[in-house]
């Protein structure tokens, strides 16, 4: 088999083999979100970084959820990474915001977050600060989940089929599971672009 064709099976394997239950009781924890006016907070390293301002993106214009990730500010992150150091920016970020119960935390991370092996730091310490805040806790993992599934509300892991190719399919799925959740009909209020103009389309056919 080519790299291509192994890869693909590997895609298709680790989506069958996504808990479907656990993203089903997420979409429905995204709605209480919003019902209950409550913003969602995405935080990631690198990769999955990027992904939480596509996904704040989709969040926000797609699903009505007031969302924010604190990589969208780079002077900030810059800044306090600077000033106070990486482990804590994510932590500030919560204070300074004044993150209460009604908010939500969704974690993108490869491995979760893990202390003792200082990888992502900062992920362990937010979502410390956010236990003691009372704030949900929901994400997207690869691995065994580290930090982010051990005190975690509603963490779904994508489970490992191979160990070579742990973090691109880790950060893709997270980007398969999100946009699984803001076109879910628990958590969508506005149609995608295309979906929106095929709609009207047949509308007046």
């Amino acid at each position: 088999m080519t790299h291509a064709q192994i890869y693909l099976e590997q895609v298709r394997q680790i989506a069958a083999a996504l808990d479907h239950e656990l993203i089903e009781k997420m979409a429905e924890e995204l709605a209480h979100l919003r019902e209950r006016g409550g913003r969602l907070i995405l935080l990631g390293v690198g990769g999955s970084a990027a992904n939480c301002s596509h996904a704040v993106n989709d969040f926000r214009k797609l699903a009505g959820i007031e969302a924010y990730s604190p990589c969208d500010n780079v002077a900030e992150l810059t800044a306090r990474t600077n000033d106070e150091g990486w482990p804590t920016v994510f932590e500030a970020w919560l204070r300074t915001s004044r993150a209460g119960p009604k908010d939500a935390i969704l974690v993108f991370s490869v491995g979760g977050g893990d202390a003792e092996r200082n990888v992502s730091p900062n992920i362990v310490r937010a979502l410390e600060e956010g236990k003691k805040r009372g704030l949900k806790i929901l994400g997207i993992v690869g691995r065994d989940g580290g930090y982010t599934k051990k005190v975690g509300d509603l963490v779904l892991i994508v489970p490992t089929i191979e160990s070579s190719t742990i973090t691109p399919h880790a950060e893709s799925f997270q980007a398969v599971v999100w946009h699984c959740l803001v076109s879910h009909p628990r958590v969508m209020l506005q149609a995608n672009k295309w979906e929106g103009l095929e709609r009207a389309k047949r509308s007046l056919a």
